[in-house]
Order: C-alpha cells, then structure tokens, then sequence
C-alpha cells in the first residue's frame, strides 16, 4: 500500500491523503491567508470523505473541475454538511482564490455522491471500505480500508468521550496501520460535567447581574452541543447564523445523533435569529444567551454583536472551542482587543474560554491506540506530530510521523520506505 500526503501532515488543515495513486480520503481546505488547499494535482479514480468539516470537506467540488468525475463516497450527514459549506464558501468567496471551485463543480457533486452507513462495507477504486462512528459530530467517520494486502484505519477526526449531541467512539476494528489525528496530543480536557457545570454557572450569573453573554461557537457541532447544554439547563437562548441549517440537518438522520428527542427540546428551547430590521441590536441589550458564528470571531453574525456588548464589564464574551493563532478570537483572548468588522475594539466585556472539544485528547488518544500495539501508527492533523510520535515509539510503538508532500509505501517485509 502506498500513502501520499497531500494535507495534514504537520499540520491541522487541508487533510488529504492519496491511497495507490487512486483512492483519496479527504479533501480538505486550510483556512490561513490566503486559503491553503492540498499540495499537488490529484486526478482519484474515488474519494472517500470522513466528515463535514472544512478542513477535510471544504475543496471536495473541485476535483470535478475537470472531465473526470470520481464517485464521493461519505455518510449521509457528511454529504449534506459538505455541500451547504460549500454553498457558504461560494457565497462568501465566489470568483476568488479563496474559493477553488464554481456553482457548476458544485452542481456535479450530487452526481457522484454515494452514500453509506456504519459498518457497510463498499468498494471504492478497487478497495474494500467501511465507515465506524468516530464520536466527533454526526456522521463522521473512521474509514478501513483494505486493499487485498493492508488493512489501514484512517482515524479522521475522533473523540473517545461522550458529548450530548454524539457518544464517544467504541469502535476498534482490527487494521495493519493507523493512520491517526493527534490534534490534542498534549492536552488533557478538563471533564465535560465539569466544563459544562462551570459554563452554566457563570452564564447564569451574567444574567442575574443583568449582563448579555454571547457565545462564539462553530456552526457544526458546537452550535448544537451548546444549544443542547442550554436546553438541559432550563436558560433561554438565541441562535444565529449557519448553526441554525446544519442543525435542521442533523435532525433529519436522527440515527446519527445520541439522543434525537433532545435535540428537537434544545430547538423547541432556542430562538433563532433573522437579523432583519435591527433584530440583533435589541437582542444584545437583552438578559440573555446568544449562539452564534463565528467561533473565532472572524466572521459571521457575530461580529454584529460583538460591538453591542463590548464596552459593559458586565457584558460576557464565553469562547468554546480553540482559537487559533492569528484569528480575532485569539487576539482578544491574548490582548483584551481584536479587529471586528475593520476595526480595532477594545472590550470591557468579560472573555473567558470553556473547553468543549469534539476531539479526543492525550489519554483519548493513548486509549484508542492501545488497542492498536502491533499495527504501525502515522500520526498527522496536529501541530507536533513527530513529538508526539517520538513519545509513542519511546512507550514501544511503530510509530511515524509522515511530512507534507511524502510518499510512503508498506513493502513486503512489513517495513514503510520514503
């Protein structure tokens, strides 16, 4: 079996990676400035997709720029979240370098899709596949594939605990290689009751003391996770921008959700948000909670908001999910400002961070390979790859961090050359 690493090997983003020159697992985009997209050209006689997010979904549409037209293997909600960010992409970036294909790309899409399944197997290029719930958002995946020889588990993007939208991952089928995210490879999440008590607690005081508390929040996943937590806590809610479609998305495959009845509560419990005729500026001066994108504030609704609620202390701006460097987000969290909407705030408000994370961490990690002592481990999507791979060989693993642009080949003998 041969792997070529087109994206997201050291690194987090546009993961894409070429099996025998004709299998493609992902196909992702890297939102720095300018957008990054996976090194080199790729003409794959099949895709298969793990999930919906943009960094391994986002470029999918532009492998049909052209005359081939591979068939797109994924879950169902992986099919409908691929294509309504790739509807926001073109709506947002259309006609640009941010945006690496066309309506008529995207038009193709749903020629080609097929979808499938937990635990089907399906051939694609000329390899066995198969989907196993990786427990980080509704309907993603890891995907087995086996190619008469080698029996690889892409691990995609995974979590091994429990969230209220999705439970945590159990699946461990036997593979010869893991390929395996290591996103969180040196963090240990705080407990999720605990996150979740401490984040209640202090937005219930917020709004006791009269203050506003806006909750940046990615659109899938997150957005109903919060929505979820609010629901179960009895505090009212608002809910803006995209969150509001993928989570009619979601309650269309209740099968991929942990509990469907509470979902349809936690929609039951929000209100969704038009923005029209100054909607969001009387809603800022309300006692309330308001979900809304973007999670890194770099777009989206909330910068809306943002500017409405900055300059009271008693004001709360409550972060759930990592910001990374270089995003408004992050720049507030570091400086007590950021550059909303072409401007530089200052904010009086109060930033705090929770830590909501769908992917596993250090001791999710470990667990999940320990199942997987005598296979080889590749590690990718994450910022310290080969650190983390040398902590694995040093506690007795055959484990490989693989570089941007490397092919890598499992010969006869069991061994990987470059």
């Amino acid at each position: 079996m041969d792997l070529q690493f087109l994206g997201g090997a050291g690194e987090v983003g546009r993961s894409a990676i070429l099996v025998n020159d004709s299998l493609l697992l992902d196909y992702g985009l890297k939102n720095d400035t300018p957008t990054q997209y996976p090194v080199g050209d790729v003409s794959p006689d099949a895709v298969v997709v793990s999930h919906g997010h943009l960094d391994h979904a986002g470029a999918v549409p532009a492998l049909l720029s052209g005359s081939d037209r591979p068939e797109i293997h994924w879950t169902p909600p992986t099919r409908d979240l691929a294509r309504t960010l790739a509807r926001d992409t073109l709506k947002l970036h259309g006609g640009t370098m941010q945006c690496p294909f066309t309506q008529e790309d995207l038009n193709r899409v749903g020629e080609v899709s097929v979808t499938h399944g937990y635990g089907e197997s399906f051939e694609a290029a000329g390899h066995e596949v198969a989907f196993y719930d990786a427990g980080h958002i509704p309907g993603s995946a890891h995907v087995l594939v086996d190619d008469g020889e080698t029996r690889l588990l892409y691990t995609g993007d995974f979590h091994t605990d429990s969230q209220r939208l999705v439970a945590g991952t159990t699946a461990r089928p036997d593979a010869d290689v893991v390929l395996c995210e290591s996103t969180y490879s040196d963090v240990e999440h705080e407990p999720r009751d605990a996150v979740e008590s401490e984040f209640v607690e202090s937005v219930r005081t917020t709004i006791w003391e009269g203050g506003t508390v806006v909750v940046p929040a990615f659109a899938i996943g997150r957005t109903q996770e919060l929505m979820l937590v609010c629901a179960a806590h009895d505090i009212d809610c608002y809910v803006d921008g995209l969150g509001q479609q993928i989570t009619q998305i979601f309650r269309q495959y209740p099968e991929f959700i942990r509990d469907s009845d509470a979902l349809q509560r936690a929609k039951s419990n929000a209100r969704y948000v038009t923005g029209r005729d100054g909607q969001r500026k009387r809603i800022a001066e309300q006692n309330t909670v308001i979900i809304t994108t973007a999670g890194m504030l770099s777009g989206g609704p909330v910068q809306s908001y943002i500017p409405e609620i900055a300059n009271r202390p008693v004001n709360k701006i409550a972060f759930t999910g990592y910001q990374v460097e270089g995003t408004p987000g992050r720049e507030l969290l570091d400086t007590g400002s950021a550059e909303i909407d072409g401007r530089r705030m200052p904010v009086s408000a109060q930033v705090e961070s929770y830590d909501f994370s769908a992917h596993a961490d250090r001791d999710g990690l470990l667990d999940f390979l320990d199942d997987y002592r005598n296979a080889e481990i590749l590690v990718n999507h994450g910022d310290r790859c080969e650190e983390f791979a040398v902590e694995l060989q040093e506690k007795g693993y055959d484990a490989t961090a693989p570089e941007l642009g490397e092919t890598w080949r499992r010969n006869l003998r069991d061994s990987w050359t470059c």
